[in-house]
């Protein structure tokens, strides 16, 4: 007799119901970041001209976030790695939103500048602790999708905030904006009271029998602790000092300054056998930020200054940019677990090349530059949506949150770097000129790096025997053994 195999149920059915809900608290928390986030971006010629300042200061507001990611991405992955992901998730949001509502009340740029930096600090921490939590929660083979999925949320935020912009500035002015970042906290705290741990975070926890502390290299003795401590405040000083009128004539000193510490941090981190990995990743990062966030930070300033879009218009166009970047992070999801998270982020990234141009070259028609955008933003942020899967394949359960935290959001200075350069680029050229340059370049050299994966070939080079890829476990025996995850330390 012939017996036919029971055919496999659909993938979201294979995704247990607290999988779901670990899921949606975390995406929640994104949807939260997203819409905190790129307030700034929405209200920056209003606060412009509030406070008198050119489009180079202006656009350092923007920066501003990223020059305390570095720390916050370290501190709140590291006390994910030791503690669990759950709190390390409710500290970060807790702390971006208490930074958003500060904005509200900021009386000049210092102050805001200032308040900018707290929000830098818990958005890292949301973005490494949440990503790690999701995926060590999810299904292996899946991971890619749960990867996607997550980061589509900050997406809604920035749709939700393009939204609430046009309701709300017209009315009662830019300072609302900022007060009503508040508000959402209640709803992430509430999701997050009853989760559970994430499945891969207890399981390492168990078979090492101890909590992982992450930052034990840097402190192993007294003078090393002592030099650490100096160089964590030097990389914050010289950081600020690049990205205000403080560093006026100095930024090429101050900025090499700031590299070298965290360059000192990343070596210590990886220690021998892990060093080049933590630096070509914190480089790979750096320039997905470079070719990313141009058009991210300064694509409301280029809608209402070069092609003279009212707030209606500007709020038009976002939703096309939010809905395709939305779109971007669900396909990358579907892709990436179909040809593997590193074809699908070259080959999707490739494509967005034939999008950057034609996006700035329309002038007269928002219908067509919406399409446009959607597409480029599908093809180009959207598939970034891979970033924490990419990332975190590269690192173990038990250095995973404070790994992918302290890489991504050193990274991310990249993002700092983004809209004042583009804003320096516009003093020479037409604003959309300068950012479809800069989109274009800083993405062939995300090819070039990710698609013939250089951090993990250069990672191989000091640790032969280490895992390809630390995600892809055998589910039949559960988390990977602890001699698999020690090889890569």
């Amino acid at each position: 007799m012939h017996h036919t195999a029971p055919s496999e149920p659909p993938w979201f059915r294979q995704v247990g119901r607290s999988q779901w809900k670990s899921f949606f608290a975390a995406w929640i928390g994104y949807v939260l970041d997203g819409f905190d986030f790129v307030l700034i971006t929405l209200v920056l010629t209003e606060i412009s001209a509030d406070f008198h300042l050119d489009t180079v200061k202006a656009a350092s507001l923007v920066s501003a976030a990223f020059i305390t990611r570095w720390l916050g991405g370290a501190l709140l992955g590291a006390l994910g790695d030791r503690f669990g992901r759950k709190l390390s998730m409710v500290v970060s949001i807790l702390l971006y939103s208490l930074g958003t509502f500060a904005c509200g009340f900021a009386w000049d740029y210092t102050s805001l500048f200032v308040a900018r930096l707290a929000i830098g600090m818990g958005m890292a921490g949301e973005y490494s602790a949440s990503a790690t939590y999701v995926m060590e929660s999810w299904p292996v083979r899946m991971r890619n999708r749960a990867s996607g999925f997550l980061i589509s949320g900050y997406s809604v935020g920035t749709v939700l905030a393009a939204q609430v912009y046009k309701w709300v500035v017209p009315a009662l002015g830019w300072r609302w904006m900022f007060y009503l970042g508040l508000i959402p906290v209640l709803v992430a705290l509430w999701m997050r009271r009853a989760l559970p741990e994430a499945a891969d975070w207890k399981a390492a926890v168990a078979e090492r029998e101890q909590r992982p502390n992450p930052f034990r290299p840097l402190f192993t003795t007294r003078a090393r602790a002592t030099v650490n401590v100096m160089l964590a405040v030097a990389a914050t000083v010289s950081l600020f000092a690049v990205f205000t009128p403080l560093g006026d004539g100095l930024v090429p000193v101050l900025s090499v300054l700031a590299a070298a510490c965290l360059i000192a941090f990343a070596v210590q981190l990886g220690g021998r056998r892990g060093w080049l990995l933590y630096v070509s990743m914190i480089v790979t990062i750096f320039f997905a930020f470079l070719y990313s966030w141009p058009i991210q930070a300064l694509l409301p300033t280029y809608l209402k200054t070069d092609l003279g879009y009212d707030a209606g218009q500007v709020t038009d166009a976002l939703y096309y940019a939010g809905f395709g970047t939305m779109a971007g992070c669900w396909l990358a999801g579907f892709v990436g677990d179909w040809i593997g998270t590193r074809k699908a982020y070259a080959f999707t990234l490739l494509a967005s090349l034939v999008f950057v141009f034609p996006v700035f070259a329309v002038r007269d028609s928002l219908p067509l530059l919406g399409v446009l955008l959607f597409v480029l933003q599908a093809t180009s942020f959207g598939i970034s949506g891979l970033l924490p899967r990419y990332i975190g394949g590269h690192f173990p359960t038990h250095t995973r949150a404070a790994a992918l935290g302290f890489t991504y959001n050193v990274g991310a200075l990249g993002g700092a770097v983004a809209p004042v350069l583009g804003a320096r680029l516009a003093s020479g050229m037409d604003l959309g000129h300068a950012l479809a340059v800069l989109t274009f370049v800083g993405t062939v050299i995300v090819v070039v790096l990710v698609g013939f994966d250089v951090p993990g070939r250069l990672g191989r080079l000091l640790d032969p025997e280490g895992p390809a890829d630390h995600l892809v476990l055998d589910e039949d025996r559960g988390p990977a053994p602890a001699a698999a995850r020690a090889s890569a330390d």
